[in-house]
Formats: structure tokens, sequence, C-alpha cells
């Protein structure tokens, strides 16, 4: 069943439980619960993708999906489409139509190395599963506001590690853009 985001204020879920949920569930198990939020059986059969795809979909029903606009913009990166707009022989073109035509880049900065804000961090340790959502200054934790990694990996452990490292997040992410 798919939670509209007017049922959400009848039916909360608490999406770290269910991340907790869907690591220690099957194959099988993840393919069902995907026909139930998709309504079509999953093309894929490995798990992590599964149980990622899945928790996605649970955040974006409870807290809303993207914006119009970025959907728009991930479709046309999909199809391949030009993200640049050039005038080419503005000269020939009409003055109004030359001042009409914009061209913007899209830049952040945000840390390449994670993940965009709003995204979940899912590290297994001694057998426990640790949910982190990546904000836009920080990181929750167990409903505390952390401002590193390294932090919530020192509570995790009892001892000092590279935020980066423990969550495997050491390759820079490719965001798009040119």
């Amino acid at each position: 069943m798919r939670l509209t985001p007017l049922e959400n204020t009848e039916k909360e879920i608490d999406i770290a439980a269910e991340v907790n949920r869907l690591a220690k569930m099957t194959v099988p198990e993840l393919r069902t619960r995907h026909v139930e939020l998709f309504g079509a059986p999953a093309k894929s059969h490995h798990k992590e993708f599964l149980s990622r795809q899945i928790a996605w979909r649970l955040q974006a029903d409870v807290e809303g999906g993207l914006p119009e606009e970025t959907r728009q913009l991930a479709l046309a990166v999909a199809r391949d489409a030009p993200l640049r707009l050039r005038i080419e022989g503005a000269a020939a073109r009409s003055a109004i139509e030359a001042e009409l035509t914009s061209t913007t880049r899209i830049t952040t900065n945000h840390d390449t190395r994670l993940p965009m804000p709003g995204s979940l961090l899912v590290k297994e340790h001694k057998g426990e599963t640790h949910v982190v959502k990546v904000l836009d200054n920080g990181f929750d934790y167990d409903g505390r506001v952390y401002r590193s990694l390294s932090a919530i990996a020192q509570q995790i452990t009892g001892t000092k590690w590279n935020g980066f490292l423990f969550f495997g997040c050491t390759k820079e992410v490719s965001h798009g853009g040119q």
C-alpha cells in the first residue's frame, strides 16, 4: 500500500525502523514489498538495491518526493538532453529572442563525498543496523543532530573513527552538472 501525503498525517511510519526491518528481509520478501509499494514486480534481485529503492519510496511517501523542477531535470538527464542552452548565431536572431534565452549552471557547496540532504546512510555494526539521515547542516542519528559523521561513529563504536571511512563515504558522489 502506497501512502499518499494526506494519509501520512493519519499513519506515520518510523523510517529508521522500516530501514532496519528491510535490512533483515530476504530477497523474495523485498520483492513482495516492492510490488506492494510500486504496484509492479522489481526488475532486480539484488538485495541492497531493493532495500534502498524501497527505503527511498517509504521516505518519499512520508516526507514528500522530489520537487517537480528537480524531477524534470532528472528526466532530462536520463534522456541525455542538453542541460545548457547556447545562443548560436544570435546575430541572425532577433534581439528579443536573444534576450529571452538564458543559461544557468547548477552549483552546490555540498560535500561531494556525501549523498544529498535527506538521504539515509545505513551502517551495520556488530549485528546492529544504524541509520543516519543527512541534513543540510549536519546529521540526524537516533533523534539527535550531530555536526560530523565522526562524532556518530564514535558514539556507535566508543572509539575515534573517520566518519567518512566508517560510513563508506570515501569516494566522491557525482551529483550531475557539467
